[in-house]
């Protein structure tokens, strides 16, 4: 069998004064119609990124409310992740093809993984590359099979997407972070758009006392009486890691005493990592002011809830990004945010609530100076951020629209109109609305609400996009770019 990654327990009333009433209750009620349903989320890894702590939130969650929800990964050696980490470049548009070998490479795991996978459950949630082939080569049986894609494959490099695409055309729905990430001739249908979001009772995401966090910094030799910049990602060539050291070094120029810390994580299936550490390792040799951290030295959730709370700014300058929960986990501790303009960030920061995003080095070094030098600014900015993660990016939320999609094929209806046009959702972002959300528009006698001035003007720029998208998503195509 698949193997099990073991978790926690998580009630739903614990939410209870953390996140919006009406989302507790309305999730509960969605869930009512599922108790008993079995229900798998399959990845590659069970530490070291986005999505597996998303699922050690997501899953024991699923079992308060009464499903039977597990947790397994995929197996694989060194050259297996290798070939799916150059998959995952290849879907977010790396022009690297893959040779036949590492075409071999990936089925005959594939094949291997499908034969350990000897369980049955009524619902499947297959996330991302790694594990895509499962259906092919296993068989669907009585489940419902959904591909969960958590990066932006809006621009995939044509021989890959060419080789994972027959391989998709097995499941019954897909979910995607935005609507423009999905790819060219989708072979899936229906498609949902659900952002993902944070655990505010995780470790990482605790309130943390000032006094308590300074004690953490100090002891791994992070000086809290000076100005502090950091990063938290995982060590990978997207996320511009050495982007953001150049930034940094022109920041310093203006900020006296200036801090980077770049605290990384390494992941099972992201052999890539190693590379990018060793040059970072280096460049912080040269200066005592920039700190390298990983996970194998002992800096976990605990020590990276430290860094956000006590930053005075956060970066995440990624290149490319499928949604970036580090964005969404600092606007929750109020630290301001300084972000590439990429991916699912600016939806996270919409309207210019969280900080600043950013398209160059030079402008991430400006941004930084300016929020250290205005506290009052950055102030504002972390307030103004902490509250649209609390309406819209947190973990109940998450799991209210992935139940919504399943109560939608457990009774084995079509789905009479794409979900994220569906009564209180948002059009562009698949955002879930109250019954008077902030924003509407009217086209063609209908209307739709939006949850920030950001998807709503990008709506009105461009209505057709999304319009004609609504009738090719039901029918398993995008509309046009």
């Amino acid at each position: 069998m698949l193997d099990l990654v073991d978790v926690g327990e998580r009630q739903l009333e614990s939410y209870r004064g953390i996140a919006p009433d009406a989302l507790l209750d309305g999730l509960r009620r969605e869930a009512g119609p599922l108790r008993g349903a079995r229900v798998l989320h399959v990845n590659a890894t069970p530490y070291g990124g986005g999505v597996s702590e998303l699922l050690r939130s997501v899953v024991p969650l699923l079992n308060d409310l009464g499903l039977i929800a597990h947790w397994r990964i995929v197996s694989g050696g060194e050259s297996f992740f290798q070939v799916t980490k150059l998959i995952h470049n290849g879907l977010q548009g790396a022009p690297r093809a893959l040779s036949q070998a590492e075409q071999s490479t990936y089925l005959e795991n594939s094949r291997l993984n499908a034969a350990a996978f000897t369980e049955e459950y009524d619902f499947v949630f297959v996330h991302d590359p790694q594990p895509a082939a499962l259906p092919e080569f296993r068989g669907k049986g009585e489940a419902k099979w959904i591909w969960r894609c958590h990066i932006d494959t809006s621009n995939p490099h044509p021989p890959v997407w060419e080789f994972l695409r027959p391989f998709l055309r097995a499941y019954d729905a897909a979910i995607f972070t935005l609507g423009d990430f999905v790819p060219p001739d989708f072979p899936i249908s229906p498609v949902q758009l659900v952002p993902p979001a944070i655990d505010p009772l995780s470790p990482k995401n605790l309130t943390l006392e000032e006094g308590t966090a300074q004690r953490i910094l100090e002891w791994i030799g992070v000086r809290t009486d000076r100005p502090l910049i950091t990063q938290v990602s995982r060590f990978d060539p997207w996320k511009d890691p050495l982007g953001v050291v150049a930034a940094y070094r022109m920041a310093r120029e203006a900020v006296s005493g200036l801090q980077l810390a770049l605290v990384g994580s390494f992941a099972l299936d992201d052999p890539e990592g190693w590379k990018v550490y060793r040059e970072l390792a280096e460049l912080s040799r040269r200066d005592p002011r920039v700190h390298v951290f990983t996970n194998l030295v002992g800096v976990g959730n605990v020590e990276v809830n430290a860094f956000q709370t006590l930053s005075d700014v956060v970066v995440q300058k990624s290149i490319r990004e499928g949604f970036g929960l580090v964005v969404s986990e600092s606007m929750w501790k109020g630290t301001p945010v300084v972000a590439g303009r990429t991916g699912g960030i600016p939806l996270q920061m919409a309207d210019g609530v969280g900080g600043i995003l950013v398209d160059s080095v030079e402008e991430c070094a400006q941004a930084m100076v300016a929020l250290l030098g205005d506290p009052e600014r950055a102030r504002r900015l972390g307030e103004s951020g902490r509250q649209r993660v609390r309406e819209h990016f947190l973990l109940p939320r998450l799991v209210l629209n992935e139940l919504s999609l399943l109560r939608k094929l457990w009774g084995g209806k079509a789905v009479s109109r794409p979900a994220h046009l569906a009564a209180g959702r948002d059009p562009v972002c698949g955002m879930s609305l109250g019954e008077e959300p902030p924003l509407t528009a009217e086209v063609h006698g209908r209307r739709f609400g939006f949850c920030s001035e950001l998807c709503h003007l990008t709506f009105l720029h461009r209505p057709e996009r999304y319009l004609a998208a609504v009738g090719a998503v039901g029918a398993g195509a995008p509309g046009p770019a």
